[in-house]
């Protein structure tokens, strides 16, 4: 069934007015009518089944009918990404979602080359991808902030899941080792992170440093490869 992402309040009976580019996609594109079915959810107040009650020139209107799915939450782990080209970037929004995290966090680091973020596209992509695996939230995607300020105000508690490309613990074994706790996990620049960055966070008590293997990963192929292995070792895929 279609599933929908829309920012209204739902509940029994309330009337939802997606956008007109999601009104022509169920109409025009899904060919959907009067009296169809689809599944909506806002983030909030879970997944429910709704049905198209009026289609007007300026879009159309959803009944919201029945929830069937309470809201619920992935895993707690974020992805801390750097601001890296705008496809890699996408790519990486759009597979972090599909597996699951949370938040996403842009970062700049020292070697990151300056690019200009379009923070609505990657909503769209977040929003996108949580409709297609059956996710009834979407990450929240925060602007680009310096990697200084982040560890300077670092949340208690959180682990931080360092992949350095110059080597550490096998991820596997130690997310393991370290078990179930909030997690973040930190994917640095093309040009990977500074020497002084990473005695940094290597000198952090909440950081693991893991090597992703003996090949140097592009960004976007170290968060997927990353939450990958966090997923497998830690994360919601045995539930």
């Amino acid at each position: 069934m279609i599933r929908l992402h829309v920012p209204q309040p739902l509940s029994s009976d309330a009337a939802v007015m997606p956008t007109l580019d999601q009104s022509r996609y169920l109409t025009q594109v899904m060919r959907l009518k009067i009296g169809d079915s689809l599944l909506v959810f806002n983030g909030h107040d879970g997944e429910w089944r709704c049905v198209i009650a009026e289609v007007l020139k300026k879009g159309v209107v959803l009944k919201a009918e029945e929830q069937v799915r309470a809201q619920s939450t992935g895993p707690d782990v974020e992805l801390l990404i750097s601001v890296v080209k705008k496809s890699a970037l996408e790519f990486a929004v759009e597979k972090a979602t599909e597996l699951g995290v949370r938040r996403i966090r842009l970062i700049v680091t020292h070697r990151t080359q300056t690019q200009h973020v379009r923070m609505d596209r990657l909503d769209a992509i977040a929003i996108e991808a949580a409709e297609q695996t059956g996710r009834v939230d979407a990450p929240m995607i925060d602007e680009p902030v310096k990697l200084a300020e982040l560890l300077d105000g670092w949340e208690a508690g959180r682990r931080l899941m360092f992949c350095d490309e110059t080597g550490g613990v096998p991820a596997g074994p130690a997310l393991q080792v370290a078990g179930e706790a909030p997690w973040a996990v930190l994917i640095g620049p093309e040009g990977g992170f500074s020497p002084e960055e990473r005695d940094r966070l290597r000198a952090l008590p909440f950081t693991t440093a893991v090597s992703l293997g003996p090949r140097i990963l592009r960004a976007d192929t170290a968060a997927i490869a990353a939450l990958t292995l966090w997923q497998a070792a830690v994360g919601d895929w045995d539930r």
